[in-house]
């Protein structure tokens, strides 16, 4: 009967743990780059629409020509 290779088993628990944590740091930049910068200063956020258009459902152009 073979003896089991635990150096290998070893490898393979530590290159698991590597690509989690590899996985987790990408996913922490990726989520964690949007810090708020685009709310204005009050913490609100900013309107949905711009001024001088059209209201929503109009079907009317932005700059309010027909």
């Amino acid at each position: 009967m073979a003896k089991p290779n635990y150096q290998y088993e070893k490898r393979q628990r530590e290159l698991a743990k590597k690509a989690k944590k590899a996985e987790k740091a990408a996913r922490k930049t990726t989520t964690g780059s949007h810090d708020g910068s685009d709310l204005p200063d009050d913490g609100a956020p900013a309107p949905e629409g711009e001024a001088g258009s059209a209201a929503p459902g109009t079907g009317a152009p932005a700059d309010g020509q027909a």
